[in-house]
């Protein structure tokens, strides 16, 4: 009867680690892959900053990236964790600045990262 208890629960927990795998790994590839299609920008600029609290690349810096990269008015961001920086390009006429800058810093906890340097062209 143990036995038979030990190899059931051997099976289960087998069974859920390779499953957890295989959905792990898919999501990391469709990831990868998902593009953003938008429209064109009616004015578009490019915003450069510098994020502080940032402790890693996976984390941090691809938390803060998928969030500006899927709000509306952003055709790409992208967060150097290396570098501390952010480059983003975005419609003016969608959202300003200061929206980003408030999006990064009300990301986690809301007081973990800090936005400096604010440059946009």
């Amino acid at each position: 009867m143990n036995f038979l208890k030990s190899l059931l629960t051997l099976t289960l927990v087998s069974g859920l680690f390779f499953s957890c795998k295989e959905k792990a790994s898919k999501l990391i590839k469709e990831t990868k892959t998902e593009q953003k299609v938008g429209t064109v920008a009616a004015k578009p600029q490019t915003a450069s900053f510098k994020i502080e609290g940032m402790t890693c690349a996976i984390g941090c810096a691809k938390t803060i990236e998928t969030k500006l990269s899927k709000m509306n008015g952003i055709q790409k961001a992208a967060v150097d964790f290396d570098k501390k920086e952010a480059i983003v390009n975005f419609d003016a006429a969608v959202l300003s600045s200061k929206d980003i800058v408030d999006a990064v810093q009300t990301t986690g906890d809301g007081e973990t990262y800090k936005v400096l340097e604010v440059k946009v062209n």
